[in-house]
């Protein structure tokens, strides 16, 4: 938490994605911090120490996401990571959230209410 507000950082590669997610979650009151590759969003989660990770499953790499959230436990991260993925719905039987250390999965495109929703539920906002 910074001054106040909740810290998200937002690991994707699409700056479009990015920018648009920054916008709405700035509108409803919270800091965002932004990377574009595994590598950068392990820095920025040290950097920043965030209170709540969304991960894109599919950067650089097919699969750079489930590497950096594996990273992140590594790392001993407490945080709320939540995976983003375009890939559909099988995903969910592909891969053990446990596992992994995450919190969730949004598909894309996100459905902005149902992610702010979620997120406030989260983070007991």
């Amino acid at each position: 938490m910074k001054d106040g507000k909740f810290v998200i950082l937002c690991v994707d590669d699409d700056q479009d994605f990015l920018d648009a997610t920054r916008i709405m979650l700035e509108a409803n009151g919270y800091i965002v911090a932004t990377a574009q590759s595994a590598e950068d969003g392990l820095a920025k989660y040290h950097e920043v120490g965030p209170d709540l990770i969304i991960v894109d499953l599919m950067m650089e790499e097919v699969d750079a996401g489930v590497g950096l959230a594996r990273d992140l436990k590594l790392a001993g991260n407490k945080a709320p990571v939540f995976m983003l993925s375009s890939v559909g719905d099988q995903l969910n039987t592909n891969i053990d959230y446990n596992t992994l250390g995450l919190d969730g999965l949004f598909q894309k495109p996100l459905n902005f209410e149902l992610f702010i929703k979620t997120l406030q539920v989260k983070l007991g906002k």
